[in-house]
């Protein structure tokens, strides 16, 4: 991330906007529907959150960038395929993300004052193309992704900020799977980080996730961060409610959900753990977001995720993450459990070698249990040894297998990663398939 002038703003935004289109990841943006569906979902960068908060110098604009490419034969003889299985929530995303994606923040000062507060205006836009064998044509679609106005360092909220607008507020994902397993974005607004007794305290409105929502509904969240449990420990407290009189003539009750998660800091340097457990009723399934707003008391979801990056030394590094997720239901009960992790190592300044494996379970209280392992390795090109250092270009191979329940579970999806396990796909005569390529990543 870095400021630049207005003037040479002006290049990099036609760039991004007429040649440089983005895709559309699988898993998608939360929705009220289900998550097999796919759609658009903007990945952690992680200078994420740091953007809005470096738009402060007046006169200065900010400019934050993220993207990402993929291109590729399977091993059928077409263009690149991806593989998630059916049921799962996410996909382990080294050299399994079939689009070309692209964001672009811009944040800007437009006041500030002798007390130190700051008026901040941010917005970031967002194109993707599918480039998948399976996807009807390569068309280019854009979105404002977020667009918000922010007043900081607030003497009255105790150097908290108060905000207006779409946003991505608070997102927690484990970066390996693009699993954003906390996720209370949307459009609203509110009060945040207000500094009391030692934690800070935020309070949200929202009444839509995304713009694909197709049934607004009211979502009131309410975080506590910074309570010190350990040393370079702290924990996270959210509960998001979403009352019934705010999403009428659905015939789903209101709903609601708690998470609680600890984070360690500092591991090896500038390593982190996340362990969260988080439990949702009715629409608060969606467990930070809004879940389906036909769901009644009677829907319920668990869920236990856990994180850990580490760079353990200077040439090597890496990420593992597993997720247990029980929903119970009248249509019926449902397990995923997921289980993976990414190695990096440096052999010199410009050149490591990535591997990641990663499998999926997901086990149907009706129907046969059904699984996915896919395997990737990337000799990578990159600016620098470290897990996080980007840009990269990876020449990489995938491989995936899954069972034939998987493939049955797969047909009709229009998820484009699920539909290539499907029975009636390319790769059904023997349930595993790969793809050779090349993947490009990189954030500013």
């Amino acid at each position: 991330m870095h400021k630049v002038s207005l003037s040479s703003v002006t290049p990099l935004v036609v760039a991004l906007l007429c040649g440089q289109p983005a895709g559309a990841a699988e898993a998608g943006d939360p929705q009220v529907v289900d998550t097999d569906v796919g759609g658009v979902e903007a990945p952690v960068i992680p200078v994420d959150e740091l953007a809005p908060k470096l738009a402060k110098d007046v006169g200065d604009l900010v400019v934050a960038g993220y993207l990402r490419a993929l291109s590729g034969i399977n091993s059928e003889g077409s263009r690149a395929a991806c593989f998630q299985l059916a049921g799962s929530q996410a996909k382990y995303r080294l050299g399994n993300e079939c689009e070309v994606y692209g964001e672009l923040f811009i944040g800007k000062q437009l006041a500030s004052f002798a007390d130190g507060a700051t008026l901040t205006a941010n917005t970031m836009f967002s194109l993707n193309t599918p480039m998948a064998y399976n996807t009807a044509g390569n068309s280019t679609q854009g979105r404002v992704a977020q667009a918000y106005v922010a007043a900081e360092k607030l003497s009255l909220l105790n150097g908290g900020a108060a905000w207006a607008g779409r946003r991505y507020y608070k997102r927690e994902d484990i970066h390996i799977n693009d699993f954003f397993y906390w996720n209370p974005q949307g459009l609203g607004g509110g009060v945040e980080d207000i500094a009391i007794g030692g934690v800070k305290v935020s309070l949200a409105f929202f009444r839509e996730d995304n713009q694909d929502q197709p049934i607004k509904a009211d979502r009131y969240d309410f975080q506590v961060r910074g309570l010190k449990a350990n040393p370079n420990g702290a924990l996270e407290f959210g509960l998001s409610v979403i009352p019934e009189s705010g999403h009428v003539n659905t015939g789903g009750d209101s709903g609601w959900s708690v998470t609680v998660q600890h984070r360690q800091s500092n591991i090896l340097g500038d390593g982190w753990n996340k362990f969260a457990v988080q439990y949702g009723v009715g629409p608060g399934t969606g467990l930070g977001s809004t879940g389906p707003l036909t769901n009644t008391t009677a829907d319920k979801r668990w869920r236990i995720v856990e994180g850990l990056y580490a760079q353990m030394t200077p040439k090597l590094g890496g990420m593992l993450t597993a997720v247990y997720q029980k929903d119970q239901s009248p249509a019926g009960d449902q397990t995923w459990t997921s289980l993976g992790g990414r190695l990096t190592y440096g052999f010199t300044e410009h050149w490591k070698l990535q591997g990641e494996l990663g499998h999926d379970r997901v086990q149907p209280t009706a129907g046969e249990t059904r699984n996915l392992t896919k395997l990737t390795i990337a000799p990578t090109l990159a600016m620098a040894r470290g897990f996080w250092a980007r840009p990269e270009l990876r020449l990489f191979y995938t491989y995936a297998r899954w069972n034939e329940a998987a493939a049955l579970a797969a047909n009709g999806s229009g998820n484009s990663a699920i539909a290539s396990t499907a029975s009636t796909g390319i790769f059904a005569s023997g349930n595993r398939g790969s793809t050779i390529g090349l993947q490009f990543e990189g954030w500013w």
